[in-house]
């Protein structure tokens, strides 16, 4: 075979396996840890149907997440996809201090002693957490919640001492560095800890995509990150994490601040009473939705595969549950990073998604999100919207935006437009960032010039590369004058020829 025929196999099958990248419209996010953590995993990730790399600070060393960061750009680099990186910061995730002889039995209306005066090693006379104002926002009556609500204590007296004694109410095995729930409490510390902060410089100096923040209580934590990453002139984009119910209470503006949203349902499951966890992750997407922030649903998708090789059907039901409700991604923790069949989970989930996607699920939403009159933005909200529209009613085999913000993306991305959705964008950080938005295909394109002449190149690059064919119907959006750069005010039909 010669070296010409070759390479052309070779693109040939690289072409491939991008548009089979994008099938699944609803993205999926991986947690990478030492069960994937070489090039070879995560590259079998990535065909499996990951679209974004996930890496927890709250787990491993900065030098590690360095080289993950590596083998990520290389892998956007050497094959057709833009995988997208997140940065997950730890946030102050409080716990319980060392435990003597490792474990340590406690049974209903036994009396504990919590300090955070001193790191004692835990005994039934005096244990630590990691939460130096704990004596002081804690009050009589409140409930604490130990190891994902487990166990369970009611604070009894705050002693002059600073120390918080509590009544055990749910007993059971107490271990060393098990988290802590405050939920009847207004936790006082920072939304950045020291140890994010000391992370966040490192995440900015290595351009991750995203950066999720932990713990998030009201809008000002994020305004806060987002001044952070402003000065530092970096382009990451802000996640907030909504796992505390303060959270819930200002979860307009948190959405209004912030570029995405996670419900991260670890913490909001312990915080919250069980039977309103569903309905609270069925309001943040949909507020998510209509304001045109990508919306991440996580934690426990698909645990039992951790160990086998089959999801539970709950599983089943939750991850489709979550595509029905029009997530934007579903991500995956401990299924990837320490599970022992990485792969295998992630193809199992784009298969869930792929028939929920085929059979039951809801496009083109355009008639629940009508553009605001009064918004600042309507007018190019009002030619997302008829894009949208138009596509619809002539069953369009392309729906084409151009950004240079990721506003048009999102708001095109929010209508969930079953007619596939491709973006071009001369920003080289969004193409990678758009990787997390619902049916999002983006492309780098930096031309100015006459707008006829961008929607011809448009077309015929995606029709170089398989997307689209002669006689298909697409519709482009895009601003003119070019060169001014100006919102979304154009929208044009075409007919390939």
């Amino acid at each position: 075979m010669s070296d010409n025929i070759t390479k052309y196999l070779h693109k040939e099958m690289d072409r491939q396996a991008g548009i089979e990248h994008t099938f699944h419209r609803t993205k999926i996010v991986a947690t990478i840890g030492p069960a994937c953590d070489t090039y070879e995993k995560m590259l079998e990730l990535a065909k499996a149907g990951v679209n974004v790399f996930r890496l927890n600070f709250s787990h491993g060393t900065q030098e590690d997440k360095a080289r993950i960061l590596g083998l990520i750009e290389r892998m956007n680099e050497e094959e057709p996809f833009n995988i997208s990186s997140l940065a997950d910061l730890q946030g102050p995730k409080l716990r319980v201090g060392e435990i003597q002889n490792g474990l340590l039995e406690i049974n209903n209306g036994d009396i504990l002693t919590f300090t955070s005066k001193e790191k004692v090693i835990g005994t039934k006379e005096k244990i630590y957490v990691s939460y130096p104002n704990l004596h002081e926002d804690v009050k009589v009556g409140d409930k604490i919640l130990i190891d994902d609500g487990k166990l369970e204590v009611v604070v009894i007296e705050i002693t002059p001492e600073g120390d918080v004694k509590v009544a055990v109410s749910y007993g059971g095995i107490l271990m060393p560095k098990k988290g802590v729930n405050l939920p009847d409490t207004d936790i006082s510390l920072p939304a950045l800890t020291e140890k994010d902060i000391s992370d966040l410089e490192f995440i900015l100096q290595h351009n991750v995509d995203w950066i999720a923040l932990s713990f998030v209580r009201k809008a000002e934590d994020i305004i806060d990150l987002k001044k952070r990453i402003a000065e530092k002139n970096s382009s990451s984009k802000v996640i907030a994490k909504i796992e505390m119910p303060s959270a819930l209470k200002d979860l307009r503006n948190i959405i209004l601040e912030s570029d995405a949203v996670m419900v991260a349902r670890g913490d909001l499951g312990v915080e919250l009473p069980v039977e309103k966890v569903p309905m609270a992750q069925r309001d943040i997407i949909r507020k998510c939705i209509h304001r045109g922030k990508p919306v991440i649903v996580a934690t426990q998708m698909m645990e039992s595969m951790i160990d086998r090789i089959k999801p539970n059907r709950s599983e089943i039901t939750d991850v489709a549950n979550a595509v029905l409700e029009g997530a934007d991604a579903v991500m995956l923790s401990a299924e990837t990073a320490t599970g022992k069949h990485p792969a295998l989970v992630v193809e199992t989930m784009r298969r869930i998604i792929l028939e929920v996607e085929k059979t039951e699920y809801r496009y083109n939403r355009e008639e629940d999100l009508k553009p605001l009159s009064h918004s600042p933005t309507f007018l190019s909200d009002a030619i997302c919207y008829n894009a949208c529209k138009i596509a619809k009613d002539a069953n369009a085999d392309a729906l084409i935006g151009m950004t240079q913000s990721g506003y048009t993306a999102f708001t095109l991305s929010s209508y969930r437009p079953k007619s596939p959705l491709y973006i071009f964008t001369k920003v080289k950080s969004l193409v990678n960032q758009l990787s997390l938005s619902w049916g999002v295909r983006a492309f780098y394109y930096d031309e100015e010039i006459s707008l006829d002449d961008i929607i011809f190149d448009q077309i015929n690059i995606l029709r170089e590369r398989g997307f689209i064919k002669t006689d298909d119907v697409v519709i482009n959006t895009g601003s003119t004058p070019v060169n001014l750069h100006l919102p979304t005010n154009v929208l044009k039909i075409t007919k390939v020829e």
